[in-house]
């Protein structure tokens, strides 16, 4: 295939991306921003697969058909609740592709005697040390959310010293070899020390706060992507690499600025660390916890005006989307406003609840952003709440002692009734307690959730 087809191509395939994207910020074409998107990635395989330098088609057949079965066995079968830890391995592959292919690269290009351009050196090593830290990165990120590691911060005396002391020799080890010390044993300590500021990075974030994390080396792998493609020489991949760096990047402001965190506090920061002072700092007013039953839940509902539903990390545990969709359809049939709040970083990674309420095919105009839910609170007769603790806790507006002051939050304090339903009295990921439950205004609805919407559901049915 000559070269000016081979571009031609790959400029389709480049707007096909482009063209995925726009569809995707679009939950009614979103599906079809998937298919455009999985028939640019199709198209852009062939064409490689049609170029003269391929050396060995078997290799790259086997390499595809193994990590093709794996993605596609993988994607079916993970639940829902297991989505984050999905999207954080595969995000972690992508960058630890990068980083091999950057390897490979050097140790093709950079013989002894040293030959590699200025230029294809700097994209070597910037693909290696992104790609590094972001494969190293999204590991732990993994560890965390799958609990085979402890959720909460993990901290040490001198912990930025270090960290900054590991990323400077992984940038030193670059600097020498574009300065034409291409030496292997520089390669090797380079994607080391990349890798181990990666495990250092995210080992002091806390799980609530893996959202951020998780958009952050998303836009990581995007820009290692980006750097591999120069050099290849690939235009398709630049380009793609460089949409996933500029999206993730533009995520990861926008969960920031809801977490109302800056982005040198995600990098450097041990933010989502919980003292015990801070810890013990909750508020609750002397107040006590008041239970309800089904029975009187239901009440409070099918005679509401206008009831919204707050989804959280607990809703998907309990895989009880489909019994919320049908609890509010039945509330609608009597006459009650139904609509849900969706907190941007509810959930364990960017757009979680959306995804899981899409699922259970609620009608997109029902989800409310928090902007717009929060002037909604004060008119709303009863809130209820699916498995949500840290991003409804009222000491994020009130108490400075707590580790998540300053985070806005759902104001759903602020609705005539709250509900709560909850498994038992213990504190969400952020390991805080959360005073909304001692309010007044609130009443804990115990049991695992989709059990307790299976009992409104039938209770709703019987009024």
């Amino acid at each position: 295939m000559s070269r000016t087809t081979t571009d031609l191509l790959y400029l389709v395939t480049i707007v096909t991306f482009i063209l995925a994207l726009r569809f995707l910020s679009q939950p009614d074409k979103a599906r079809w921003g998937n298919r455009i998107g999985a028939a640019g990635m199709l198209l852009a395989v062939a064409v490689t697969f049609a170029q003269d330098e391929i050396v060995s088609y078997w290799e790259i057949v086997l390499g595809m058909a193994i990590g093709g079965g794996f993605g596609a066995v993988a994607a079916r079968r993970v639940k829902m609740t297991a989505m984050p830890q999905m999207v954080a391995l595969f995000n972690g592959v992508g960058g630890g592709a990068a980083a091999l292919i950057s390897w490979a690269e050097f140790h093709r290009k950079a013989p002894a005697t040293g030959n590699l351009k200025v230029d294809i050196s700097l994209a070597i090593m910037l693909s290696a040390i992104i790609g590094s830290i972001s494969f190293a990165g999204s590991m732990v990120a993994f560890a965390k959310l799958q609990e085979l590691i402890q959720g909460r911060p993990i901290t040490y005396p001198g912990q930025q010293v270090v960290n900054a002391l590991v990323l400077a020799a992984a940038l030193a080890s670059g600097i020498a070899i574009a300065a034409g010390a291409e030496q292997q044993w520089l390669m090797w300590a380079l994607l080391a020390c990349a890798a181990l500021f990666g495990v250092l990075f995210v080992l002091p974030i806390g799980g609530a706060d893996m959202p951020v994390v998780i958009s952050l080396l998303n836009a990581f792998t995007g820009l290692a992507a980006a750097a591999t493609g120069f050099e290849l020489e690939n235009n398709v991949l630049i380009v793609s690499g460089m949409l996933v760096g500029a999206s993730g990047t533009l995520l990861t402001l926008l969960m920031s600025r809801a977490m109302n965190r800056s982005i040198a506090n995600v990098l450097f920061g041990a933010f989502g660390q919980v003292s015990s002072h801070a810890a013990a700092a909750a508020d609750t007013d002397g107040g006590t916890v008041r239970s309800a039953s089904a029975e009187d839940v239901a009440v409070m509902l099918a005679y509401a005006n206008k009831v919204v539903v707050v989804p959280g990390y607990g809703l998907a545990v309990a895989q009880a989307q489909h019994d919320v969709r049908q609890l509010a359809d039945l509330l609608e049939e009597k006459g009650v406003e139904v609509s849900y709040a969706i907190h941007p970083v509810a959930g364990r990674m960017p757009g979680h609840m959306n995804v899981l309420l899409a699922e259970a095919n609620v009608p997109y105009p029902q989800l409310k952003e928090m902007d717009d839910a929060n002037p909604e609170f004060g008119r709303t007769d009863v809130v209820l709440v699916v498995g949500a603790n840290d991003v409804v806790n009222p000491d994020a507006r009130n108490n400075q002692g707590s580790p998540i002051y300053g985070m806005p939050i759902l104001n759903v304090d602020q609705a005539q009734t709250v509900v709560v339903l909850k498994r038992s009295m213990n504190p969400g990921f952020a390991g805080i307690e959360n005073p909304l439950f001692y309010n007044p205004k609130t009443v804990m609805l115990f049991g695992d959730a989709k059990d307790s919407i299976t009992k409104l559901i039938g209770d709703v049915k019987a009024l």
